[in-house]
């Protein structure tokens, strides 16, 4: 299955409409998706269209003072019910590409809507542990040295993640203590 940034779009059009410029901007600033999304103008376009077809946004023509009228796209109501699933998913994906790209835009969305973040971490971290016990059995087993090999490296691999797991819930309960003393102070 390909990766597609669809619920990351969905996301930032449930804060807002936006524009498709506004979207790309924050898919290349490296301070929100830019580190973790390589999206361009034509991918971009493409996802819009489709998502319209689907019925997830819809677009609406405003005029521009600067050149040719603009879409400003919005989130409807299928589209709100499709981020939501997405969202909170009971079990995400523990492959490694997933996990590096869709668990940090699902906290990314989550912060922007304001949604608390740790099931999204705990349902991760399950679905990665799972995997991982899953790899270590088949690697006792593993038949040959190649095939041990290759579960060596995937078990490793999720370990990573999971600690990478551990940081960012480590983190995000780091800001939310800030963010709640800046709050409380006068």
């Amino acid at each position: 299955m390909k990766l597609s940034p669809d619920h990351v779009i969905l996301g930032l059009l449930a804060v807002q409409a936006q524009y498709g410029y506004q979207l790309l901007e924050c898919f290349s600033d490296p301070e929100r998706l830019g580190r973790i999304w390589q999206v361009n103008v034509s991918q971009l376009y493409n996802t819009l269209k489709r998502l319209e077809r689907d019925g997830f946004i819809s677009g609406e023509s405003v005029p521009s003072e600067s050149g040719p009228p603009r879409t400003v796209y919005h989130l409807t109501e299928a589209g709100r019910d499709q981020l939501m699933l997405w969202l909170h998913d009971q079990m995400p994906s523990a492959s490694i590409r997933r996990v590096r790209v869709e668990f940090p835009s699902r906290l990314f969305v989550a912060s922007l809507l304001r949604l608390p973040t740790e099931t999204i971490i705990a349902r991760q971290r399950v679905a990665c542990q799972r995997e991982r016990d899953r790899l270590a059995a088949e690697r006792a087993q593993a038949p040959s040295s190649m095939a041990q090999l290759a579960a060596v490296f995937a078990v490793e691999q999720l370990e990573a993640a999971l600690r990478s797991i551990d940081y960012c819930e480590q983190a995000l309960f780091a800001a939310s203590l800030d963010l709640s003393e800046r709050r409380s102070s006068p």
